[in-house]
């Protein structure tokens, strides 16, 4: 059986990176910290969150007042 070798792209500049790279998964720390600053202004957005299906569940369960 052979290796199958994958090519990553550094996702700020594209740049061929390797997974032994110190830097990895960006090919320099320049690109780390532009990535890191996209982040910090809000270019990069979570569209919504990730919830536990059970815990949708729970949400979506009518609410019960015991108070007497």
């Amino acid at each position: 059986m052979t290796k199958k070798i994958t090519k990553l792209k550094c996702p700020t500049c594209k740049a061929t990176v390797r997974a032994k790279d110190p830097d990895f998964p960006f090919c320099s720390d320049r690109c780390r910290k532009i990535d890191l600053g996209k982040w910090a202004m809000g270019v990069y957005k979570i569209s919504s969150p990730a919830l536990d299906p059970e815990l949708l569940e729970d949400l979506e369960a009518p609410m019960v007042d015991n108070r007497e």
